[in-house]
C-alpha cells in the first residue's frame, strides 16, 4: 500500500469492499483511555485481542500503556513482537507449547513481565510442572454467578491463592476479575466489592488487581480509587469504538468525554431487484455481524441481514454502482477480517496502514 499513500481511496484503486481506518477518531480513541486511566490513579493494559496489530499496539504503547493484554498465549507471542515488555494473559493457561514459550522467554529477557489467570489448584499445578528458571506470576480470579471462568466464592479464591504461595515455579500477584458480563452498575459495584475484599485477604507486596471491559469503567474508577493496589484496566474495544454495540454501551455516555468510531466499510451496490431493496457487495467476510448489524451511513438505508458475500439493504432511489459506507457493530470481529487495513485522514486519502496478525 506504501505506493498509494496520500490517494483517495474513494477512487477505487484499492477496490472495494474495503474497511478503512480513521486517523483522527484512532488517535483520539487512544488519547482519551490514556488519560482516563491517568486521571483515575489506573494503569491501562489494553486488551489487544481487539486489532492484533503492531502499528496500534505501538500507538498504545507510546501513550503509556502498563503492558499489553492478550486472551492466549500466541497472541502473547504476537505482543511481544509488537513490543510490549509486559504481557498478561487474561484466561488460565494450559498449553504445553505456549507455556514453554513463556518460560524460555522469561530465562531469556529478564526485563519481560509475564502474567496469567488462574481459578484452580490443577491449573496452578499445570504452571509449576512448565515453569523455568523464573516463576509465572498469576493472578488468582474471581468470577461471579453465571459469568466466565474465575472462582465462584471468596473463600475458594483464597484456597487457589494459598496454593499458589505454596506451589513451585509460580509467584502470586494479586486478583483479576471480569465485570463485562453484569448488567447494571450496582451488579458492578458489588462484585467490585467483593474483588477489593480478595485483595484485602492477600498477604502481596503491592498487589495486582485487574479487571477488564469496556462497558463499566466509569464504575471501576470510582468504586476502586482507595483500594492498595495497581489497579489494570484491560478495555480494548475503545480503541476504534463503533457506531453499534459500544456507541450504545460505552461510560461515556454518562460521564465528560467522547470516544469516536474508526471504523467504516465501503462497498457497491451490485443490484436492485425490486423496489426498495438493494444488495451491497460486502458480507459477513468483511464486516462483523455478531453484536448488531453494519449501520449505513446514508440516510434511507437500512441493513436488514448479512450473507457471506452480501449485505441486504432496504432503500429508495439506489442503483447498481453507488458506492455506500457503513459503521461496524462490535470492534472485536471486525479486524480479523483484513490482513491490511488503509489508514486514512478525514478526505479519506492513505496516511498509513494497520496490518494484523490473527
Amino acid at each position: 500500500m506504501q505506493e498509494i499513500l496520500g490517494r483517495s481511496v474513494l477512487e477505487g484503486e484499492l477496490g472495494f469492499p474495503l474497511m478503512v481506518v480513521h486517523r483522527e477518531a484512532l488517535e483520539h480513541n487512544i488519547a482519551t483511555m490514556a488519560a482516563f486511566a491517568r486521571d483515575h490513579g489506573m494503569e491501562l493494559s489494553p486488551h489487544v485481542k481487539t486489532h492484533m496489530s503492531g502499528e496500534i499496539a505501538a500507538m498504545q504503547l507510546a501513550a503509556g500503556a502498563w503492558g499489553l493484554t492478550v486472551a492466549t498465549p500466541r497472541q502473547a507471542q504476537a505482543a511481544r513482537g509488537f513490543g510490549a515488555r509486559r504481557v498478561l494473559v487474561a484466561n488460565q493457561v494450559v498449553d504445553p507449547a505456549g507455556l514453554a514459550w513463556a518460560a524460555g522467554e522469561l530465562e531469556r529477557d529478564p526485563e519481560f513481565e509475564f502474567l496469567c489467570f488462574a481459578d484452580s489448584e490443577a491449573g496452578l499445578d499445570i504452571l509449576s510442572r512448565h515453569a523455568g528458571a523464573r516463576p509465572f506470576r498469576v493472578l488468582v480470579e474471581l468470577g461471579h454467578a453465571g459469568g466466565r471462568a474465575g472462582c465462584r466464592t471468596l473463600d475458594e479464591l483464597l484456597d487457589v491463592a494459598a496454593h499458589a504461595q505454596r506451589a513451585p515455579g509460580v509467584e502470586l500477584a494479586g486478583v483479576a476479575g471480569y465485570e463485562g458480563g453484569l448488567k447494571t452498575a450496582e451488579d458492578v459495584k458489588e462484585y467490585l466489592g467483593l474483588l477489593q475484599d480478595a485483595v484485602e485477604h492477600l498477604r502481596v507486596r503491592r498487589p495486582i488487581l485487574s479487571v477488564g471491559g469496556s462497558q463499566w469503567f466509569d464504575v471501576i474508577g470510582r468504586e476502586l480509587v482507595a483500594t492498595q493496589a495497581v489497579i489494570v484496566l484491560r478495555s480494548g474495544a475503545y480503541v476504534t469504538h463503533d457506531d453499534g454495540y459500544y456507541r450504545e454501551r460505552t461510560p461515556f455516555n454518562r460521564i465528560e468525554g467522547e470516544l469516536r468510531p474508526a471504523l467504516e466499510v465501503w462497498a457497491h451496490v451490485l443490484s436492485t431487484p425490486e423496489p426498495g431493496l438493494a444488495i451491497v457487495g460486502m458480507g459477513k467476510r468483511d464486516a462483523p455481524y455478531d453484536e448488531g448489524l453494519p449501520v449505513a451511513r446514508r440516510g434511507g438505508v437500512t441493513v436488514t441481514r448479512m450473507q457471506d458475500q452480501h449485505t441486504i439493504v432496504q432503500a429508495e432511489g439506489l442503483k447498481p454502482g453507488d458506492l455506500l459506507a457503513f459503521g461496524i457493530s462490535h470492534p472485536c470481529t471486525a479486524f480479523d477480517k483484513w490482513r491490511r487495513l488503509p489508514v486514512v485522514d478525514r478526505d479519506y486519502r492513505v496516511v498509513g496502514v494497520v496490518t494484523t496478525n490473527f
